[in-house]
């Protein structure tokens, strides 16, 4: 009889991989994904340690899993990730309903852990080792995706941002091998995917002898039934002329790029560690855009990082109008246990945290709404990956990874059909079939 697993995911698209990953490892053993933990056999909650609360946040829904584990279950339950890694040893003395804490590079041992965790009921199996061999040597095929899939190439970071805890939970930058790579995408092209992000914490980073990532994207736009290619997420300080070749050169890499800038004081930036000023990412989305016009170009950024005045601030805005930005991600600086901003002097209070992120969502969602109505009357290819709220509506991507509501019929689901757009939304599109 098949086993029920259920695996709630927190936090970035490398942690959606890692869940995918998770069941992929454990479907020999019968497992077989539900979407709700009642009557789970096992629940893993695949945690992300970026944000601030991430751990009170992970402590709340283990309250209300001890609940339903109370009721007579036999469930095991289980903390992974990157909270895991970072407070494995407190979550088991503060939740000790957890049967399990794995760090990330350690899930390909899940069947042994899980083996243990049955074994020794009540004692809590505790594996946060950053392991020397790759997870990557060890874990199985992956299994059918859908359209559209991610392929992890890299994991870690060596850059050490004084903001983030990646290379405290992720360790540091490895590169899996190009052969590995494409043998997954052939994989996943033959089960029905044709649409591959390349995923990683530094994915431009990714180097492989000779190879860079500019090369391996042609690698993978070139098998058989990959239609589409992205990645991310990138670092503007690893944007190559081979990559940036590749944006004008290869029609199966999508028009649309996250390149994470965080704040537009250089003041700032060198205070973050980020290894390029202002001006270096002004130049670069120049280039990237001179290379392929239709670029669209999205970021991140912090608002409060300590020592942040008014006028570091407004140069943040300001590079907000002159780059160009069409989508954003925006935060307020949380300070991260171990992490070198966590001790910088200069805390800007949370009230001026607030209002500052308050004025720069705004002109980010202003910029946004704009954005998508200038779609209205465009004519685009849409990949259509899942069903719509609505009967007899599809739900697809565009090129610029905007969710796209369309009437369809479900036999198009999978495939790639010209839409054209008639209505944007706040955070959506709206179109018809462009032969209807």
């Amino acid at each position: 009889m098949a086993k029920k697993l259920y695996i709630k995911t927190y936090g970035c698209q490398m942690n959606a991989y890692d869940s995918e990953r998770m069941a992929d490892v454990l479907a020999p053993l019968g497992y077989v994904s539900v979407e709700e933990p009642d009557g789970a056999d096992l629940v893993i909650l695949n945690t992300c340690h970026i944000r601030e609360k991430a751990a009170e946040k992970v402590f709340s829904e283990l309250g209300r899993l001890k609940r339903l584990k109370a009721g007579g279950r036999s469930m095991i339950l289980a903390v992974g990730g990157c909270v895991a890694q970072a407070e494995g040893e407190d979550i088991l003395k503060r939740a000790p309903q957890v049967d399990l804490v794995f760090g990330p590079q350690t899930y390909h041992r899940l069947p042994e852990l899980v083996a243990r965790a049955e074994r020794e009921r009540g004692i809590g199996v505790l594996d946060i080792d950053i392991a020397p061999e790759p997870k990557f040597d060890h874990l199985p095929e992956t299994g059918v995706r859908g359209p559209a899939a991610f392929i992890a190439v890299q994991e870690g970071c060596d850059r050490f941002c004084t903001y983030c805890v990646v290379p405290y939970t992720r360790g540091g930058e490895y590169c899996r091998p190009p052969d590995e790579v494409l043998k997954e995408t052939r994989h996943l092209a033959e089960t029905g995917t044709c649409e591959i992000t390349l995923l990683g914490q530094n994915v431009n980073a990714w180097k492989s002898g000779d190879w860079g990532l500019g090369r391996l994207i042609r690698a993978v736009a070139a098998t058989p039934g990959v239609r589409r290619v992205r990645y991310t997420t990138s670092h503007p300080a690893h944007v190559d002329e081979e990559l940036i070749r590749a944006h004008a050169e290869e029609e199966k890499l999508m028009p649309y790029l996250h390149l994470p800038v965080q704040s537009g004081s250089d003041r700032i930036l060198k205070a973050m560690n980020r290894g390029h000023d202002a001006d270096d990412y002004r130049l670069l989305a120049h280039r990237l855009k001179q290379a392929r016009p239709d670029l669209a170009l999205s970021s991140d950024f912090i608002v409060g990082f300590p020592g942040e005045t008014e006028a570091d601030f407004q140069a943040t805005l300001d590079l907000i109008d002159e780059a160009g930005f069409v989508l954003a991600y925006s935060f307020k600086f949380s300070p991260r246990p171990g992490t070198g901003a966590a001790l910088l002097s200069g805390q800007v209070p949370e009230e001026v945290k607030s209002e500052r992120l308050a004025r720069l969502q705004a002109k980010l969602i202003s910029i946004q709404h704009r954005w998508y109505e200038e779609m209205v009357g465009q004519s685009m290819d849409v990949l259509f990956d899942r069903p719509g709220r609505h009967a007899g509506q599809l739900l697809g991507r565009s090129p610029f990874m905007q969710p796209v509501h369309v009437k369809a019929p479900a036999e198009l689901m999978g495939s790639i059909a010209s839409v054209r757009i008639t209505k944007g939304h706040a955070n959506s599109l709206a179109g018809i079939l462009a032969a209807a």
